[in-house]
């Protein structure tokens, strides 16, 4: 006898499938449900606030500043706490500002003028690197003093190296730790977690009420941003390494100490280069935008010139940046894979005639550094040569340009993805009562993660009210959906097209690559000149920023499709768009979820940093406080705005990632 099941049967066999199908539906009535009262309500309940009026928390924070700033030189906890620490930073940039930035130990110019700096960047390039990697550090350090940029380079450079220092100093030994120790690792990770998830503005406030404002307070900001990287992958490094070796060891009495010194690091020190890398990366996109406490250098610039529109300015100081950026990243990139070699892997020819060449490099660039302490030619950047002004009025031509003979396509663009996505977005957000939206929060957390997921929505609503900032809040999160579907529309295009490639793979992912080696600020700059001062302008830059690594995710989530159930696939007659929609994409969901939760983050950074440029809401709530003494207090309130925000999306999307991942890899027929 043959036992028959019906459909229904089927369906109530599989509760996954079951979850799966009503877990969509469930969600599409909570929107409908919120479309209907927002019809009904709109306008109630926003908590809309003035940009000048201030609540009583604000005024209690300016109070809080105030008392801070009355009792700094009398209070023991600053006195032999803060201002000790600031002191100490501030001894250690001043140091090296002096070395390469700034005139120093009675010199009208500093140790190392601008033919030792060179020589010895260069001889860095040969020795981590070829002599690619040397023409390109060298060729890159001149082009800083051929836009008349020199002394703003040697600046950020001084900070962003103060900072790296001292980062690593704490960071690769708390790897350590949390590489050996499991409890450790358990503990550290939440706080790893929570501090790459804040984007960078939400640093500076609350440094600035302890450290003041200016170079020791930017590169404490800075150090703190950019250790979890550090800590993070050196941790990965120590436990990545496989077990033989330390079973090996273990068997031949070896202490831990001789674990550690012998076997762990030598066989991770590749990927602690790695993270020497990531921080440097990090620590040059935040000392970039602590020019807005006061740090010297190119992110001064390019600041200035964009609260004054200038994007001439902007441009030039923005294409220093970049090419730091790269001439850092090639470099330390280059040292990640000498560590690598080894001495026996075919290369000992090779390696016999480069030593003597190193060593001709290294006496070389002894001697242009003598050179640059002596005389004032190779000291001081000789002028006469300086294309700055024109790199600056060619971008300013540029920019006319565009606004005025591509204003009708970036303005239909603009005013299409406004009134299409922007304004119903924000309208909803913003015009909602708002416990409606708390209620859909947490309601939508629950059904997309998990009751952790919504109790953390739920705290993080309450803390927003709190801030007394919601109707910003709202605002800046409606810009930070409409950026986030952008870049998983991006996402899924490019990300599928390389998944299914590898011949786009190898031509798009050096772009994607480089795009993420550039700091936030320099993003803003050519979207600037497109689209004028707009919040527009902070969603499109923040589409740009977060889509490099929302494409690389997603086409490694469909590379990683496994081959026999595509050939089955193929074999059962599917067509390509069956292929993607059907398999690729639903197989690698977690990974689409993970691309969403990535963007999420890398996106809000952005749209904050576009106060600068007119974004408005919370960004520009920040970028008040700094200015305005008197809105102190509500720029630090809106800085911890942002990091609510940021929690709530960051924990509801890894939720939802971890339960997608949960689920079955594939239905069955």
């Amino acid at each position: 006898m043959t036992a028959t099941t019906t459909p229904a049967a089927a369906v109530s066999s599989r509760p996954g499938l079951r979850r799966r199908l009503n877990r969509p539906l469930a969600v599409g009535g909570v929107l409908a449900i919120w479309l209907v009262v927002w019809v009904l309500l709109r306008g109630r309940d926003t908590l809309d606030l003035s940009a000048a009026s201030l609540t009583p928390l604000h005024r209690w924070l300016n109070d809080v500043n105030d008392t801070v700033g009355a009792n700094r030189n009398s209070n023991p906890l600053f006195l032999y706490v803060f201002n000790e620490i600031r002191a100490v930073i501030d001894t250690l940039v001043v140091f090296i500002q002096g070395l390469i930035a700034q005139p120093s130990y009675g010199r009208p110019l500093p140790v190392l003028g601008w033919l030792g700096v060179v020589a010895i960047v260069a001889y860095a390039g040969w020795a981590f690197g070829n002599w690619r990697v040397a023409l390109l550090a060298a060729g890159g350090f001149v082009l800083f003093g051929l836009q008349g940029l020199w002394q703003e380079s040697m600046d950020t450079l001084a900070l962003t190296l103060s900072a790296v220092f001292v980062s690593l100093l704490f960071g690769i030994p708390l790897g350590i730790w949390a590489g050996l120790s499991d409890r450790f690792h358990r503990v550290i990770t939440p706080f790893l977690d929570f501090m790459q998830t804040m984007p960078t503005f939400v640093y500076l406030a609350p440094l600035t009420l302890l450290f003041m404002i200016g170079p020791a307070a930017a590169t404490i900001a800075t150090l703190i941003y950019a250790m979890p990287p550090a800590i993070r992958i050196t941790a990965h490094g120590i436990r990545s390494v496989p077990h033989p070796p330390l079973e090996a060891t273990d068997s031949l009495g070896a202490t831990r100490l001789q674990a550690l010194t012998k076997v762990l690091l030598p066989l991770s020190k590749r990927t602690i280069v790695l993270g020497v890398n990531q921080t440097i990366m990090a620590a040059l996109s935040m000392v970039t935008i602590a020019a807005l406490i006061d740090a010297p250098g190119l992110g001064k610039t390019v600041i200035k010139a964009l609260q004054t529109l200038d994007v001439g300015t902007a441009f030039n100081a923005g294409l220093a940046i970049v090419v730091m950026a790269i001439v850092l990243d090639r470099v330390t990139t280059a040292a990640s894979a000498r560590v690598q070699e080894r001495p026996d892997d075919g290369r000992g020819r090779g390696q016999r005639l480069r030593r003597p060449l190193t060593v001709a490099f290294g006496v070389v660039a002894l001697v242009c550094s003598y050179l640059s302490y002596t005389y004032l030619w190779a000291a001081e950047f000789p002028g006469g040569f300086e294309v700055g002004s024109y790199l600056s009025q060619a971008a300013t031509s540029v920019t006319t340009w565009a606004q005025d003979d591509l204003s009708g396509v970036t303005g239909a663009f603009k005013d299409v993805t406004t009134v299409a996505l922007l304004n119903p977005f924000q309208a909803l957000l913003a015009d909602s009562p708002w416990w409606l939206v708390g209620a859909v929060a947490v309601t939508l957390a629950a059904l997309l993660g998990n009751v952790r997921a919504a109790l953390t929505a739920a705290v993080c609503v309450a803390l927003l009210v709190a801030t007394g900032l919601w109707q910003d809040s709202m605002v800046t999160l409606a810009m930070t959906i409409v950026a986030t579907l952008l870049v998983m529309a991006l996402g899924i295009v490019v990300g599928v097209w390389m998944g299914r490639s590898s011949r786009a793979d190898r031509v798009i992912r050096p772009v994607l690559d480089a795009g993420q080696t550039m700091p936030a600020f320099v993003y803003l700059i050519p979207f600037l000149a497109l689209f004028s001062a707009s919040r527009f302008t902070a969603i499109f830059a923040g589409v740009v920023y977060a889509a490099p690594v929302a494409i690389k995710i997603v086409a490694d989530g469909v590379r990683g499709v496994p081959a026999t159930t595509v050939e089955a696939a193929t074999a059962a007659g599917s067509s390509s768009w069956q292929m993607i929609t059907k398999v690729q994409l639903p197989m690698a969901r977690q990974s689409l979820t993970l691309a969403a939760n990535q963007g999420l983050i890398y996106v809000l950074s952005m749209v904050v940093v576009g106060g600068l440029v007119g974004a408005g809401a919370l960004g520009y709530d920040v970028v008040a406080g700094f200015s305005q003494g008197q809105l102190y207090g509500k720029g630090l309130a809106a800085g911890a705005a942002i990091v609510l925000l940021g929690i709530m999306l960051d924990r509801i999307a890894r939720a939802a990632a971890d339960r997608s991942g949960s689920g079955p890899a594939s239905t069955h027929t």
